[in-house]
């Protein structure tokens, strides 16, 4: 068995536990490949080269079968983009923050092992977006949580012509406007007021930012639908973010969005429940259990 890891630099106290988790990986006979950057970052942090197969400096250099992200979610959103096209399933380990997406304690590090071993998994595929845009060609331009578009800085509130499936939907006065999946409905979209979304549901979250108006609220839509948004404001441009990588477009100028033809493949472990997530995560009935 091959694994590709990927890992965050701000892991200083967990440096002893992913020493023990590598280690734990080669007496499994478990092959490693890691992602350049990360293996640089433990050589330098803990002065001992981590036993592993090959580096990983590109997509083109993952031969492995799965990938394990270490980090929070934001590793795991960078992880997806390097996999998401190879079509092998990521395991999120948890050493950041609130991790909806790397929800395996990094307690369980060494016990996950041996689920690996034993195929004790459960694949969920999640919907990916996809954008467009005229003459400008986008390095993956896919992403797991959302598409939002911006206000470019400090610039006044930007206008945004809706469409759906080539109907005219509205024109939202916001300082942004967010294109969320079931998977990144509890990222920014929660934020900002969007729906929880169930993982599975096949449907995408409209969700405005800060709207200049009570009456524009978020939609869920069925993600086979074609979104167009044009985007005016007094600024000469406007943002674009795809899971939080920016572009720089000039006003006018309209985006496509619509579901993805790849999906992401996550790794959970039997009895995982996104109800239970959701209470931890959130706290929901803290005062009551």
């Amino acid at each position: 068995m091959r694994i590709a890891i990927f890992g965050n630099e701000y892991q200083h106290e967990h440096l002893a536990d992913l020493q023990m988790f590598l280690a734990t990986l080669k007496r499994k006979d478990i092959e490693i490949e890691m992602e350049q950057s990360f293996y640089r970052y433990i050589v330098e942090e803990a002065g001992t080269r981590p036993d592993v197969e090959a580096l990983i400096s590109s997509s083109a250099d993952i031969k492995a079968s799965m990938a394990v992200s270490l980090g929070g979610d934001g590793t795991f959103l960078r992880t997806a983009r390097k996999v998401a096209l190879l079509d092998i399933p990521i395991l999120g380990i948890n050493t950041g923050h609130l991790g909806y997406l790397a929800d395996v304690p990094v307690s369980e590090m060494e016990s996950v092992i041996d689920d690996i071993l034993n195929d004790n998994f459960i694949i969920e595929p999640r919907t990916m977006l996809e954008v467009e845009w005229d003459g400008i060609d986008i390095p993956f331009p896919y992403a797991l949580n959302e598409i939002t578009i911006l206000k470019q800085d400090t610039a006044s509130m930007i206008e945004m012509r809706t469409e759906i499936n080539d109907v005219h939907l509205t024109n939202y006065l916001a300082d942004g406007l967010i294109i969320a999946t079931p998977t990144g409905s509890t990222a920014y979209n929660l934020s900002v007021g969007g729906p929880i979304i169930e993982p599975s549901s096949r449907s995408f979250a409209i969700s405005p930012v800060a709207a200049h108006s009570l009456t524009l609220r978020p939609l869920v839509v069925n993600d086979d639908s074609r979104i167009k948004v044009t985007t005016t404001s007094r600024a000469s441009t406007y943002r674009l973010s795809l899971d939080g990588r920016s572009f720089t477009l000039p006003g006018g100028m309209s985006v496509r969005i619509k579901k993805a033809p790849y999906v992401v493949k996550v790794m959970q472990r039997p009895g995982h429940n996104f109800a239970l997530t959701l209470r931890n995560k959130l706290m929901w009935g803290i005062n009551n259990k």
